[in-house]
């Protein structure tokens, strides 16, 4: 297997030859590249390795677009060494970051959804077990003005979705699956972990459990928040089976080109139920987050489930909804992670949901109160779209601050952000907006 760096220029390589992007150079090596440049080409050569040179994103369109080369997407590189599967000698990675035409390099690191002790548990009836917080944050008064729109949707970027579930089924209008871990050690995984392709099927049920909060129709379980809204699976986690337990892994460069494919086909919501801590280089995420907010696309991450201060990304990134979770009386759960700023509290506590191969479970984490506020944007975009508006990220950030309930006097407490998710007052102020 080949192992892969990501190389971030200061200017963008000349082409012709078109540069294919990492994904479609998998299959289709038609167009090769092999050179950088003569500072990088040089210091790449003298530790004995050959690479071939590819996009780490693809363009949205034919060429790149004004947006992608602002936020640096066209001088992203991922170069795949051609053989041999150990990785760059910390020495080698620092003087080719050294060079002055680099801006900055790294290599690829597996990172994942940080998952609570208290594991999914399957459960042979669902309705009924649980209301998923639903009288706690006002979704009955948000439901009689909007079940969503099937033109506004959620992407759901995690370990898939189970495509064919009854809550499911019908909803999801786009997917992809970028989780490929050439030239990483993969001993600990199960399943499918290589070669990017179309096919997102979840194979650990963290991203079902997600999508079912989000918009299930309700068959064997309550409705999902907003229930009318669609689904975009993006698988960017594969099963990592560690201490007897699995979990969602994946590569963190992975993960990048999935929040770009999101942003690029019309997501207007995208659901991060996962959490990378950052251990160096630049911030896990950044610009392709930067890039898909100035899209207009709400980002909203789970906040972390180690119950300490550490910060993880997206969550902790600027202008993301970054979520911490609340048990069903609004306390906040000891598990939430409070590096990152959070935005918001929502439920996240003994969750019922979809999960794989068509069956149900309750799952507790911040994984849980994410999408309880992803569903709960998307439901606010869908009465504003109903209403002839388009919320952005920065009129949702404002909608939260203003109508959340907070638990004590403060504008802001570390623990629980702006307070525990209120939908009514959020629809409420919305409707005096838009009047």
């Amino acid at each position: 297997m080949k192992h892969h760096l990501v190389v971030k220029m200061r200017r963008r390589l000349p082409e012709p030859p078109r540069i294919p992007d990492w994904i479609t150079f998998i299959t289709d090596k038609s167009s090769v590249v092999t050179s950088v440049d003569a500072q990088v080409d040089a210091v790449l050569r003298a530790a004995g390795r050959l690479f071939w040179v590819t996009h780490e994103y693809a363009p949205a369109l034919d060429g790149w677009a004004a947006l992608e080369v602002h936020h640096g997407l066209d001088r992203t590189y991922r170069l795949v060494l051609q053989q041999g599967e150990d990785r760059l000698p910390d020495e080698v990675l620092l003087k080719l970051a050294a060079q002055p035409s680099v801006e900055s390099a790294h290599q690829l690191e597996v990172g994942g959804a940080d998952l609570p002790d208290n594991l999914p548990v399957a459960v042979a009836t669902a309705r009924g077990v649980d209301d998923g917080g639903r009288g706690l944050i006002g979704l009955d008064f948000a439901r009689a003005l909007s079940r969503g729109r099937r033109d506004v949707r959620v992407a759901v970027l995690d370990t898939g979705i189970n495509l064919d579930h009854p809550e499911l089924r019908g909803k999801i209008v786009a997917k992809a699956d970028f989780v490929d871990l050439q030239g990483l050690d993969t001993s600990s995984f199960v399943g499918d972990f290589l070669g990017a392709d179309d096919d997102p099927e979840d194979e650990l049920g963290h991203g079902t459990h997600v999508a079912g909060i989000i918009a299930a129709e309700g068959v064997g379980m309550d409705p999902g928040i907003a229930p009318g809204c669609s689904l975009m699976a993006v698988r960017v986690l594969a099963t990592l089976r560690s201490g007897g337990r699995d979990q969602g892994a994946g590569v963190v460069d992975n993960i990048n080109p999935g929040i770009k494919f999101a942003a690029d086909n019309d997501a207007d919501v995208i659901n991060m139920s996962l959490g990378i801590r950052h251990v160096g280089g630049g911030l896990p995420h950044e610009d392709v987050i930067r890039y898909a907010l100035a899209r207009g696309v709400t980002v909203v991450a789970a906040s972390g489930n180690d119950g300490t201060d550490t910060k993880y990304y997206p969550g902790a990134l600027p202008g993301v909804v970054a979520v911490g979770a609340v048990d069903g009386e609004g306390r906040v759960a000891s598990f939430t992670s409070y590096g990152a700023q959070i935005t918001v509290v929502a439920p996240g506590v003994n969750i019922l949901s979809s999960f794989a191969h068509g069956r149900y479970a309750v799952a507790s984490g911040t994984s849980q109160a994410s999408p309880c506020v992803a569903g709960a944007v998307a439901l606010l975009k869908s009465f504003a779209r109903d209403n002839g508006v388009r919320l952005g990220p920065d009129d949702v950030l404002r909608i939260l601050r203003e109508t959340s309930d907070r638990p004590d006097r403060r504008l802001r407490s570390t623990h629980a952000g702006y307070g525990v998710l209120n939908m009514t007052d959020a629809f409420k102020w919305l409707m005096a907006s838009l009047n």
